[in-house]
């Protein structure tokens, strides 16, 4: 079973779709690198107990991803943010070397700053 960084992050967004059990499983071979051996000896379930718990928690994972996408969206978002700020540099930097307006560095730092207020809701 090869390791997915992709499930490791799913569980941030999927996580409490996973019992307690499930999800401690998940975070010991995900997070915390642990083996099926080492994962089993932690929880006091066999070997082949936790890996269908990991099989079983990857399942219900991507198919919350397939059905809701949050992930995805998430990515999709944080990369338009990113390129709003490309875009505000470019327009500060025109500003400050051509038009030198005081309106635009207002407006471009009311911008900046509900763009961090996104950038917080999005970490959270």
């Amino acid at each position: 079973m090869a390791k997915n960084l992709e499930i490791s992050a799913l569980l941030d967004y999927y996580g409490m779709l996973l019992t307690d059990k499930q999800r401690e499983t998940v975070e010991y071979y995900y997070d915390d690198d642990l083996s099926l051996g080492e994962i089993a000896e932690n929880t006091g379930i066999s070997r082949q107990g936790v890996r269908d718990s990991i099989k079983r928690s990857e399942t219900i994972l991507l198919e919350a991803e397939e059905k809701l996408g949050l992930m995805k969206k998430s990515e999709r978002l944080k990369n338009s943010l990113e390129q709003i700020r490309r875009n505000i540099d470019i327009i500060d930097g025109k500003n400050m070397k051509i038009y030198r307006s005081d309106i635009i560095n207002e407006s471009i730092k009311k911008i900046l700053k509900e763009l961090d207020k996104l950038d917080e809701i999005i970490m959270n």
